[in-house]
């Protein structure tokens, strides 16, 4: 197994990289100063969109290429990549001026789930909806203070999820037809002993959920009955969300960020806010669908 730095952009949050197979590209952002970044699997071809807010996860569209959907502080949205353009879809929480949209994924039938989440990370304000392709909006739960980590089984049957400070992983029942959960459940205790939370997830190949530990800089590999696997320590503290890439999908690419969002929150060392690449593991990863609109 290697660690190496892919790209050194010291991202003041890094987070929600997601590999697109049509592409062959690797895309990311930075949630706190509202950028979008892309490069090649090697780091080369870096690129930078300007979203003008704070964004928490973005995913490409299916019907257009060059267009994205984007979770961004004031509502979903789609962005035209050639122009930079916004276009607001839809706002959630209008009402309550704390909160932002963050963590989302795309689920196998190319419906966007993401989740909202309570800037100052005390009050449990937030949700976590479904985005449809006709652009309809539906809440799957709530009482939450940290969205994060959406990601599906193999089948697409189980979404895994997790509030960052439950302590816990979340699975629910996914009705591939419908989008609806049910049956919610405690999928894996996060160790928080040594002062992390969790934060991104993603599921391989053989269907064990990887989830970055922030604040605590580690990578934990779940087996999907729930056990620890597999723990791989970080260069730095501040690690928070991965996904597989590459040609083969056998590159974890995982995210950190420069500066943390609170003054209670640790610094970190001179590596904070690179983007990694790990290789070597042996295991793949599943490709990840673009949005179905």
């Amino acid at each position: 197994m290697r660690i190496e730095v892919l790209v050194d952009v010291k991202t003041t949050l890094g987070e929600g990289p997601v590999w697109d197979v049509e592409q062959q590209r690797l895309y990311w952002i930075d949630s706190a100063d509202g950028r979008i970044l892309r490069c090649t699997d090697d780091g080369r071809e870096l690129r930078a969109w300007d979203v003008g807010q704070k964004i928490g996860s973005m995913a490409l569209r299916h019907h257009n290429g060059e267009s994205a959907i984007v979770a961004l502080q004031n509502g979903v949205h789609t962005l035209d990549l050639k122009s930079g353009e916004l276009t607001l879809v839809i706002d959630p929480e209008p009402h309550l001026p704390d909160n932002r949209l963050n963590d989302g994924k795309v689920d196998r039938q190319g419906r966007f789930v993401f989740g909202s989440m309570d800037t100052l990370e005390d009050s449990a304000s937030a949700k976590l909806y479904r985005l449809d392709a006709d652009l309809s909006l539906h809440t799957l739960d709530e009482g939450i203070i940290v969205s994060n980590g959406p990601c599906w089984s193999p089948s697409g049957e189980t979404l895994y999820f997790c509030d960052t400070w439950s302590g816990e992983i979340w699975a629910y029942d996914y009705d591939l037809a419908t989008g609806n959960v049910s049956h919610r459940r405690t999928f894996a205790k996060v160790d928080t002993a040594g002062g992390g939370a969790a934060d991104g997830c993603t599921v391989d190949a053989e269907g064990c959920l990887w989830q970055a530990l922030v604040y605590a800089g580690k990578l934990v590999r779940y087996t999907p009955d729930g056990q620890v696997d597999r723990i791989i320590q970080m260069p730095v503290k501040k690690v928070t969300s991965l996904t597989f890439g590459g040609p083969n999908l056998d590159t974890l690419f995982v995210t950190s960020m420069a500066k943390p969002p609170l003054p209670r929150f640790p610094a970190d060392g001179q590596q904070r806010g690179a983007l990694f690449a790990i290789t070597g593991l042996g295991v793949q990863g599943i490709a990840e669908r673009r949005f179905a609109s």
